[in-house]
């Protein structure tokens, strides 16, 4: 029998894994495949809560870069995790695994406010939490929310699933052919080398709080998240000390 190697994790999903090639929007047979992952954790009993970004909607650092107040713009992005985890709800949900949405910023026509400790009775009860709306304020990113909400609800680890890179690389993969890919790496290695994992406040917030994060690729192999899970070497593995 299967034996997982964490019990409680948060799962970080870039807006743009949504997208799948198409670049832009919701596609939805990523978002049916990413659910079907995300079950088959569920099934080994393991805790699962998501956070997704809002990058295939709109991204506020660019909106902010075209002239608009950088806070509306960040308010724009935090609503777009909103849709984005309404769609992952509403996948997840058709297959059968309960889920919860909850939101940093009040919508309760269309999901629970944030409440740490009714999080994690839902985590508890076997039921997805998805995490939307990112910290609730300006400034801070959907990395940021994810290392949060780790500490927060005592995660034993971060899983950020990428859809175009398969770990962590001293330079970019796609545009340098001689770029090498970490097995392990610490915090203090990602914040000394500006590697761009996820960005410095995470990072930091990450190693204070001493939650390993791993790297991986969602797209080589249907199972991936459920590989991570149960203990393979796959990926990038970024720890508070190396």
């Amino acid at each position: 029998m299967d034996t997982p190697e964490y019990k409680r994790v948060v799962l970080k999903l870039s807006g743009e894994a949504l997208a799948g090639n198409d670049g832009f929007g919701i596609n939805p047979s990523v978002v049916n495949s990413i659910s079907r992952q995300i079950k088959e954790v569920v099934e080994l009993g393991v805790e699962v809560a998501v956070v997704v970004g809002g990058g295939n909607i709109w991204r506020g650092k660019l909106g902010s870069e075209m002239g608009m107040d950088r806070a509306a713009a960040d308010y724009m992005g935090m609503l777009a995790t909103v849709m984005n985890s309404l769609s992952l709800q509403d996948a997840l949900e058709n297959i059968g695994v309960a889920t919860r949405v909850q939101t940093s910023i009040d919508m309760r026509q269309i999901a629970e406010p944030y409440i740490r400790r009714k999080a994690i009775r839902h985590l508890e009860k076997g039921r997805v939490v998805i995490f939307a709306g990112g910290t609730g304020n300006p400034y801070f990113s959907t990395d940021t929310t994810a290392a949060l909400r780790a500490a927060e609800i005592e995660a034993d680890v971060i899983l950020m699933a990428k859809n175009n890179v398969d770990g962590v690389y001293n330079a970019d993969p796609k545009i340098d052919e001689t770029a090498v890919k970490y097995d392990e790496l610490s915090y203090l290695d990602v914040i000394k080398e500006g590697l761009q994992v996820m960005d410095s406040t995470a990072s930091s917030l990450s190693m204070d709080n001493d939650i390993p994060l791993i790297v991986f690729s969602f797209e080589e192999q249907e199972n991936n998240i459920k590989r991570v899970i149960l203990g393979e070497k796959i990926g990038t593995t970024v720890r508070g000390n190396k």
